[in-house]
């Protein structure tokens, strides 16, 4: 069985946690905290980054959310999610890169700076002008997002891709940190409610970060 090292907020586990469980592929969750600088983990991923996928019979490592993802879909023909002609599994790269880099960069990065690592580690409050601005750029997203799902059946296109775990897993950590106002984003909010129903997304809505507990809709699926 693969050991997934990570913690219960980072958006990119998130997104391999999905695709493992849309795949069905078994997985055990080892509790990683990167900021920590743990030498065993620095050894098998020298990025010091979560998510890493390790593989204890064989002792090897698979490091990088995207990587492992291309992995797993290589390697595991059953629920293919970046299928379609080489158009559409371009598209799908394309809002998988959007919200893994331009999404976690506008939002979830400084919610997660803010409201987790000063609360947790450093000891220190938020800053309430980042706060804001984060909040803002995550209305242009939500903004897109509606767009995407008010003009095709899911995110990527026509069938429930990477792009739509990749989406979900950036939008889900910045709901657990009090980041998404929903009001005026009734196409995303409808999108995200089909996400939280899969049983997928259970395992997610079902762990908590320690000592920073979620607001009270953040687990109910019609919320």
């Amino acid at each position: 069985m693969w050991q997934l090292f990570t913690f219960p907020l980072c958006p990119f586990s998130r997104k391999l946690r999905l695709l493992m469980g849309e795949k069905n592929i078994a997985y055990e969750v080892v509790r990683e905290y990167p900021w920590e600088g743990r030498d065993g983990f620095w050894q098998m991923n020298p990025a010091g980054r979560t998510p890493v996928l390790f593989d204890a019979a064989r002792r090897r490592a698979l490091c990088d959310s995207r990587a492992i993802c291309e992995f797993l879909e290589e390697t595991v023909e059953r629920n293919p999610l970046t299928g379609g002609t080489a158009l559409q599994r371009a598209e799908i790269r394309r809002l998988v890169a959007l919200f893994d880099e331009n999404f976690y960069n506008d939002v979830t990065a400084p919610l997660l700076h803010e409201r987790m690592k000063k609360r947790l580690v450093l000891r220190q409050p938020p800053d309430s002008k980042i706060l804001r601005e984060a909040m803002k750029m995550a209305h242009g997203h939500l903004d897109y997002i509606d767009w995407l799902v008010d003009t095709r059946q899911w995110v990527g296109g026509s069938t429930l891709s990477l792009a739509d775990l990749a989406c979900a897993a950036q939008v889900s950590v910045a709901d657990y940190l009090g980041g998404i106002d929903w009001k005026g984003h009734d196409q995303a909010r409808g999108w995200y409610a089909v996400m939280k129903s899969r049983p997928s997304f259970r395992p997610l809505l079902a762990e908590k970060m320690e000592g920073l507990p979620p607001p009270p809709h953040y687990a109910l699926v019609d919320a």
